[in-house]
C-alpha cells in the first residue's frame, strides 16, 4: 500500500502581498545619507512562504488492521491448539500472536487479542467490499472451525470416561478443534503426508497451491487460494519429481485423473460422502491412488464430518498402548489391530471419538512444552525458532 502524503497548503494570498510589500529591515545609519529612492523590493523565497518549516510533507504508516471478533470463548478455540497441530499445513504463525491462511477465497489472519488468554479475531486481507465480505469471511470461518460444535459439552464427557484425556483437559483448558476443511484441499494435503514430516508436507502443499490464484503475501508468507481440479489436471507427475514430491507425485497424477472421472466430477463426488457412513466413506476414499486407511481416516475426520474417524498411526498405536489397551503392548500394529483400536476409541469416547483421540494425539506432540502457554508468544527472535523447529520435528507416518 502507497504511503499517505500531507501536502502543505498554500498561505492567503493576502499574507503573500503583505510580504512582498515588507521588504528587508533598513540598514543603520551611517555617514553617508541615504539615497533619495526606495531600495529595491525583496520578494522572499517561495519556500519560506508556500512550504515553511512546520508544514513539510509528512509520510505516514498504513492504517492499523481492522479486527472483528468471532465472539468465541479461549476454552472453544485456541489458535496454537488447532492450526499447526496436523490437521492442516496451509497456515502460517505470521507474527507472534497470529496465525494467517487461506479460507476458499479469502485470505485472513487470525489472532488472540490483546493477550494469548483472549478470545479469537480476525482480519480479512483481501476484502472486495469490506462489509459484506467480512461478514461472508466470518461464514467461511465459522464452518472452517467446526464452531457449531460445543467444546466444553464434548470436554466434560471425555473427561469423565478417561483420566488421560481429564489430565490434558487440565493442561490445555480447552480450544483444541477439529476443523472442517474443504475435501479436496484436505485430500491433496494427506497425499503429501504419507511417510513425511510437517516441514516437508508443509513445502510440498505449498507447491501445490501456488498453483492456484494468488491470494497476496502476509508477514513474508506468499497464500494462494487452493487450485481447482482443472487446474491440478495440468500440472505433470514431472513438476511435481522436480519439486521433490518423490513417489506421491504419481499418486497426486493418479488421483486428479480418478477424481476426474467420477460421475457428476470429483468434487462433487467427494462432497457426497459427507452423508455416506464411516466405512463407506473410507471404502471409497481408498480407491483413489496413495490413499490407505490411515490417510482416508484422516480425511474422513478433518473434512467429512465423520467425527469418530480414528486414524491410527504410530502415535496413536502408542497412546492406545499406553493408555487405552495396555494389554497390546510389544504387539506390531496391523490393519486387525488398528480396526480394534478405532473401535476401543469410539467405545469409550462415542460418537466425536475423533475429537476425543486428536486431543490425545496434540498431548504427544515434540512441540508440547513450547504450546502449554496456549498461544506459543515468543519473547525474542530465537524463541521464535525454536517454535518453528519444533513445530516441524513431529514425524507423520504413512500407511
Amino acid at each position: 500500500m502507497k504511503s499517505m502524503k500531507l501536502q502543505a497548503s498554500s498561505y492567503p494570498s493576502s499574507y503573500s502581498h503583505f510580504m512582498s510589500k515588507r521588504g528587508r529591515p533598513s540598514s543603520p545609519p551611517t555617514s553617508t545619507p541615504p539615497p533619495l529612492t526606495p531600495p529595491p523590493k525583496q520578494t522572499p523565497k517561495p519556500t519560506s512562504i508556500s512550504k515553511p518549516r512546520t508544514h513539510r510533507s509528512l509520510s505516514f504508516s498504513s492504517p492499523p488492521l481492522q479486527w472483528h471478533p468471532l465472539s468465541i470463548p479461549i476454552s472453544e478455540l485456541s489458535l496454537p491448539l488447532t492450526l499447526p497441530t496436523g490437521q492442516t499445513f496451509r497456515w502460517r504463525r505470521t507474527s507472534p500472536s497470529a496465525f494467517s491462511g487461506p479460507i476458499g477465497p479469502y485470505l485472513v489472519s487470525l489472532r488472540h487479542h490483546p493477550e494469548p488468554s483472549s478470545p479469537v479475531s480476525f482480519h480479512l486481507h483481501n476484502p472486495s467490499s469490506p462489509s459484506s465480505a467480512a461478514a461472508a469471511a466470518h461464514n467461511a470461518l465459522r464452518e472452517y472451525l467446526n464452531l457449531d460444535v460445543s467444546l466444553a459439552d464434548l470436554w466434560h464427557g471425555f473427561t469423565d470416561a478417561d483420566e488421560r484425556f481429564a489430565d490434558l483437559a487440565r493442561r490445555f483448558g480447552g480450544g483444541a478443534r477439529v476443523l472442517r476443511q474443504d475435501p479436496l484441499e484436505c485430500l491433496f494435503q494427506f497425499l503429501c503426508s504419507s511417510n513425511n514430516n510437517i516441514g516437508r508436507i508443509e513445502k510440498m502443499v505449498g507447491v501445490i497451491s501456488s498453483f492456484g490464484e494468488s491470494l497476496g503475501s502476509v508477514g513474508g508468507f506468499e497464500f494462494h487460494q487452493f487450485p481447482t481440479l482443472e487446474r491440478l489436471a495440468l500440472v505433470s507427475e514431472r513438476e511435481l519429481r522436480d519439486a521433490g514430491f518423490g513417489y506421491r507425485a504419481k499418486y497426486i497424477v493418479g488421483t486428479v485423473k480418478a477424481l476426474q472421472e467420477k460421475p457428476g466430477g470429483g468434487v462433487n463426488w467427494l462432497a457426497s460422502l459427507r452423508g455416506l457412513e464411516l466405512p463407506q466413506v473410507i471404502d471409497a476414499l481408498c480407491t483413489l491412488p496413495g490413499v490407505g486407511p490411515k490417510v482416508a481416516a484422516c480425511i474422513a475426520l478433518f473434512s467429512l464430518d465423520q467425527h469418530h474417524a480414528i486414524p491410527v498411526d504410530t502415535h496413536v498405536w502408542q497412546i492406545a498402548t499406553q493408555y487405552l489397551m495396555p494389554e497390546l503392548a510389544g504387539k506390531s500394529l496391523t490393519p486387525k489391530l488398528s480396526s480394534c483400536i478405532a473401535d476401543a476409541f469410539v467405545a469409550k469416547f462415542g460418537k466425536y471419538a475423533g475429537w476425543a483421540q486428536n486431543v490425545l494425539f496434540i498431548g504427544e506432540l515434540p512441540s508440547q512444552k513450547l504450546l502449554d502457554d496456549k498461544a506459543g508468544v515468543s519473547k525474542s527472535a530465537n524463541k521464535k525458532q525454536r517454535i518453528k523447529k519444533a513445530a516441524v520435528e513431529l514425524p507423520l507416518e504413512g500407511d
